[in-house]
Parts: C-alpha cells; structure tokens; sequence
C-alpha cells in the first residue's frame, strides 16, 4: 500500500511539474512574442534582386564603383574606377601581350535600362577637358546631362557630359584648387546634385576641401559657398575625431548632397558620422548623427529619398558598418536598417553610393573590393524588424 502511494505521489508531482513547465514556457513564449511585436517598425520593405544588373558584354569588370544616379526614364547610371583599382590577374586580356582570355576593364560610364542592359558604355580622357585622376560621383540632371566629379590628388574640376558622352563642359581646372575659400576651382569632389527649379548645382567639396559650393549649371561658375553649421570654412588641421565633441568645421570628406523636393539640402559629413541640412542659402537648419562612435571611415555616406510625394523616409549609405539606414526625414528618427558585410546579394564591401527609381527601387554601389551595384525591390510599406533586419532574401512564393 505504502508502495503504490508513493507511486503515485511520484506520478502526481511528475504531472504538476509538466504542468508548471509547459505553463512557464507557454508565458515565456507570449513574452517573447510581444517583445518581438513591441521590436517591430512601419517602414519601406526591400528585397535584393540577385538577378540585376544582367552580365557586362565582354567579359567587362567593375572596379570601385563610386557613384550611382537614375534618369527620367529610370535609367541606372554608375560610374567606377575601372582599370585604376583591378589588379593584372583581372585584367589579363587587355595586358601585353595578354596572360588570359579573361578580362577587360569596363568604360568608366555605364548605363543600364530597367531590365539590366547595358544601353550606355563610355568615358576616359579626351578633347577639351581634363579626365579626373580617380572618379567619384555622378548625377544625370532633368535635362538629360552627365556630372562627374573627381577625387584624385590633384582633381579640382567637375565634368558634364551628355548621355552619349559628348563633352559639354568644365568648371574648375586640375591641379589649381587654393583650399575651401577658392572661388575658381573645387578641392577632390565627392558629389553633385542638380535643382531643376532654381537651376543651380550643389557640390560636396569634398576630400581636399571642407564646403558645400554652388555653381551655374550653364556656366560652371562658383556662386557661393559655406561650411558646416554654415560657417565659413576652415582648412585648419582637426586631429583625430572624438565622438563626444560637434565639430565646427566638416571633416573630409564632404561626401554628399541630397536636394530633397521641399528644397531642404542633406550634406554628408562622413567621417564626423553626420548628416546636416541646410536651406540652399546656406541657412543651417539641423544636424543628426548615426552610429556616432564609427571612426575610420564614418556612417554617413550617402543621402536618397523615398518616392512618395513628402520623401517620408530617407536612406543613407553606411560603408563602415555595411549597411543602410532607413530614416523617418522628418523628425532623423532611424527606424531599421538592411544589409551585413560580406559578398554575397545582400552583404555589401564598402556600400557607398545609393539612388531611387520613381517605382521606390533602391540602387547601390560598392567601394574598395566590392566593386558592383546593386538593385532591391521596393515592396511598400509593412512591418519590420526595428534596428536591424540583416540581409533581405527575396521571399518564396507558396
């Protein structure tokens, strides 16, 4: 009797512990899912293409590519380093004599349609302009013009072509630039961005200079020009960056512009891990840091828009921390990102520059050994992951 009571005493307590097991666990799993609910934004979804751009004719190679831009007719336009960063195993059958049936360098103006075709393929040195050193930055205006900037040693001036890659114009001139209060020449630029409203151009300028100028579009003539916080710029040695103090001045480089359609422009300040906005006056409005703490190359690289006729959201570049940051604009509240390291449809290697389509699509470029762009598929607007989403697969359809 005594047997068979502690048997089932044994039974019952097994039984209330499953019991309070599965409770626990159960609670835990409602715990867990409304934290999970509680870590989800709205936001624009994206997935990566990993189909676009279709195969360079050729047997053609990217180098550092650093500038991406999309016309009217939602054209992609990129511009890379070709020949100046592939290294002679890649580029072996255009040494002499050849070491391989593999491969060329690409023109450094390429233009894809939609579908991932190339329909442009053009640039390098010629008649009438001086072909920068190293490139960095392109930009197709409402008028069908090609801007390219240079940020070479010496490379002062900035281009404009047209699509077929007629030479239009120069402004600024190499191996001239007098620092960041030079009225004739520009200092290593990173970008440029047209207004067809007003018709002016604005200049992130850049890696040797510390301003954002503005030019006649026409004539190429600087107009005027300010530093951060629209002060008058300073080139006076910095030292090394230190998160916890705002700096006065830019710090190189300026690397980017961003006109958005209320007429607010977004300025780059990479290595100071800053965005700041300015009325085209130069009027400063406000500044706001992400990941504040990045040294080395900085977060902020580059500035796009989301499409909806306020630009609600705003995306920025982060090829430090290999990623891109989605940002409510109006209020600089980050609200997730997309994106890791790596080399895989994605992963990014230097994510550098970033444009949008008129269907939301996003376009990217990579730097240093990543050497390609990008496509992801805007899917409206939904619920994800707030911080940080990682890579974003394309989901599988039931």
């Amino acid at each position: 009797m005594i047997r068979t009571m502690q048997r089932r005493n044994l039974i019952c307590g097994a039984a209330m512990a499953a019991s309070l097991f599965s409770l626990v666990i159960g609670v835990s799993l409602v715990q867990r899912a409304a934290t999970a609910e509680e870590t989800m934004v709205e936001a624009p979804i994206f997935e990566v293409d990993p189909l676009w751009p279709k195969p360079l004719p050729n047997e053609a190679l990217l180098g550092m590519t650093i500038g991406v831009s999309v016309d009217a007719e939602d054209n992609v336009w990129i511009v890379h380093r070709g020949a100046q960063t592939l290294n002679n195993n890649e580029r072996g059958a255009e040494l002499n004599p050849p070491v391989a049936i593999c491969c060329r360098t690409a023109p450094p103006v390429i233009a894809f349609n939609p579908a991932g075709d190339v329909i442009h393929a053009w640039g390098g040195p010629g008649e009438g302009y001086e072909w920068p050193e190293s490139m960095h930055g392109i930009h197709v205006d409402s008028k069908g013009n090609v801007w390219l900037g240079g940020n070479g040693a010496k490379d002062a001036q900035i281009l404009k072509f047209t699509k077929d890659g007629k030479f239009v114009l120069q402004s600024g001139h190499y191996g001239k630039n007098a620092g960041s209060n030079d009225a004739e020449n520009f200092g290593r630029v990173a970008q440029i961005t047209i207004d067809p409203k007003t018709n002016e151009g604005f200049v992130a300028d850049g890696y040797r200079n510390r301003r954002l100028a503005v030019i006649d579009p026409e004539t190429g003539k600087i107009k005027r020009w300010w530093g951060a916080y629209g002060n008058k710029p300073d080139d006076t040695p910095q030292g090394p960056y230190n998160p916890a103090v705002a700096q006065q001045q830019f710090r190189n480089p300026v690397h980017c512009v961003a006109l958005a359609n209320d007429g607010l422009l977004y300025v780059c300040d990479r290595q100071h891990d800053r965005i700041q906005v300015f009325h085209t006056d130069g009027t400063f409005i406000k500044e706001t840091f992400f990941a504040r703490d990045t040294l080395a190359s900085g977060s902020t690289w580059e500035v796009a828009f989301s499409k909806d006729p306020d630009q609600r959201f705003m995306y920025i570049t982060d090829g430090q921390n290999e990623r891109v940051r989605i940002v409510l604009r109006d209020t600089m509240q980050e609200l997730t990102s997309f994106g890791r390291g790596g080399r895989q449809p994605s992963e990014f290697f230097g994510v550098h520059s970033i444009a949008v389509d008129s269907k939301g699509n996003i376009y990217t470029t990579e730097t240093y050994e990543g050497k390609r762009v990008q496509k992801f598929v805007y899917k409206g607007i939904g619920k994800v992951r707030a911080g940080d989403q990682g890579v974003v697969w394309p989901k599988k359809s039931s």
